[in-house]
């Protein structure tokens, strides 16, 4: 890792730099502004998309007769990259170490790439200051888009509100999580994915990942249309503020940063049974739904902990300050963010096949409902606001139960474990084997067993959820590739 020093000054007019750190001012985050329309931005972006076609799989380029035009557009993505860099001084490191990488791959052939040495150098969790920019190049994979680990190039931009600072300077720290907003990217990114890790990049080996970034602004965007557009067809009366982040995009995008970082920071929090990341791991995919949903509902957890305390102080008669103001605003809106995006969004977005982010919307919706904070009436949706935190709450508490009990328990007993705590909420596919029993020579048997006999769609869609899903399709495939200029 660079060994650079990033400090942000306030009002200092000049970009300090003595080679040892370089001092983030707010003429430094100028200098990237409009950068989308640079000639030169604009020549990398056409060269990186015109190298994607020529790009196999695993991102190398296969045929001889590709790699003179292959080469050339190398050529013109390094003259690119070193034009561009004076507009990112933060990232001298990281553009002279990517020049580098793109030179070696084309002096070894053009085969598999390897960008570990300007991986390592891009380090953007250092920068973590609003509005600043950063240019992305990477051969990599795109998280719910291209499995193709092909070049793409990004313009992307910081969020990182004061609220937010001081959020994860306090009880809420989390050093690896970087929040971003889309300017400019190539085709990779006009996909679904929402997301934009190290672990996607080609590279020979694997080092420690220091980062992990989202595109808040996609996700507001995303939930904006689709909530607009589910609350209608359900007949549901949003709260006054709920219904603000339908029309605010910015207050959307940090309602957003505040759930993510909390999230986020949730996989390695808790009592927990298994690796959360589950790496190298083979489970039925309701574990997974679970560990998302168990973070989501952290989030929502500490949100109400979060506004309930600042109404207490309020209504001693204390004073909020500006940031305060905005923590209380904005952890009541984490709360409908979670509900909403996860009933009428992740439940019915993707396929019928091991769609764990699809269960944890169905179950929160059941729930909400058989807790009778949730009612479907007269073809209309109605929440009980006043209830609704409780029992929010008190979910996540049943699966913060279920992980605690299960640090005492065999991995496949965890797994039948949560597999009650999820049909006593939904009704399994009437031909499931697990919800009739597991034949005994599974149950004593390796778990490879166990995990073959789920069904692909283990827990079908309600009849609710199968109207609802008809008139949404559409609204939910319009989003593929949505920034904050389309919500």
């Amino acid at each position: 890792m660079s060994q650079s020093t990033i400090e942000t000054i306030v009002g200092e007019p000049e970009v300090l730099e003595d080679g040892a750190r370089i001092r983030i001012t707010p003429e430094l985050i100028a200098l990237a502004d409009g950068v989308e329309s640079d000639p030169a931005w604009v020549r990398l972006k056409e060269s990186a998309t015109r190298l994607q076609a020529l790009q196999v799989k695993d991102g190398s380029i296969a045929e001889e007769s590709d790699r003179p035009e292959a080469s050339a557009l190398v050529d013109a993505i390094v003259e690119s990259v070193a034009a561009l860099a004076p507009r990112f001084p933060h990232e001298a490191a990281y553009l002279e170490a990517l020049r580098a990488d793109f030179r070696n791959w084309q002096a070894g052939g053009l085969g598999v790439p390897d960008f570990l040495d300007s991986l390592v150098e891009f380090q953007p969790q250092l920068h973590r200051v609003d509005g600043i920019r950063h240019l992305v190049v990477f051969p990599m994979y795109t998280q719910n888009g291209s499995t193709d680990r092909h070049v793409e190039a990004l313009v992307v931009e910081t969020i990182w509100p004061e609220f937010i600072a001081h959020l994860e300077a306090g009880d809420y720290g989390n050093k690896l999580f970087v929040s971003l907003r889309l300017v400019d990217f190539t085709p990779g990114y006009d996909t679904n994915s929402a997301v934009l890790f190290p672990e996607t990049v080609a590279m020979r080996e694997i080092p420690p990942f220091t980062w992990g970034a989202i595109f808040q602004d996609r996700e507001a965007a995303r939930y904006r249309r689709v909530v607009r557009a589910a609350s209608e067809i359900t007949k549901l009366e949003l709260p006054d503020d709920a219904a603000s982040l339908l029309e605010d995009q910015d207050l959307a995008e940090r309602t957003f940063v505040m759930w993510d970082i909390i999230h986020d920071r949730t996989h390695m929090r808790g009592d927990l049974p298994f690796d959360p990341f589950m790496i190298k791991q083979r489970m039925p995919f309701f574990l997974y739904s679970l560990e998302e949903l168990r973070c989501d509902l952290t989030a929502f957890r500490e949100s109400v902990r979060i506004e309930r305390g600042l109404r207490a102080r309020v209504a001693e008669g204390d004073e909020l300050d500006a940031v305060d103001a905005q923590l209380l605003e904005h952890a009541k809106l984490v709360q409908y963010a979670v509900i909403f995006d996860r009933i009428f969004r992740f439940a019915i977005t993707g396929s019928r096949v091991r769609n764990y982010d699809g269960l944890g919307g169905q179950l929160l919706f059941a729930w909400l409902h058989q807790k009778h904070v949730l009612d479907w009436t007269d073809v209309k949706l109605t929440f009980d606001w006043d209830a609704v935190p409780d029992a929010v709450v008190e979910l996540g508490d049943a699966i913060d139960e279920l992980y605690w009990k299960s640090i005492d328990r065999p991995k496949t007993s965890h797994w039948l474990a949560a597999y009650e705590l999820v049909r006593g909420v939904l009704t399994p596919n009437p031909a499931s084997v697990w919800a009739e029993g597991l034949p005994r020579e599974v149950l004593a048997g390796p778990p490879k067993g166990y995990t073959d006999l789920v069904m692909d769609d283990e827990f079908p869609l309600s009849m609710f959820y199968e109207a609802l899903d008809k008139k949404m399709k559409p609204v939910i495939e319009s989003t593929v590739g949505i920034t904050a200029a389309d919500a």
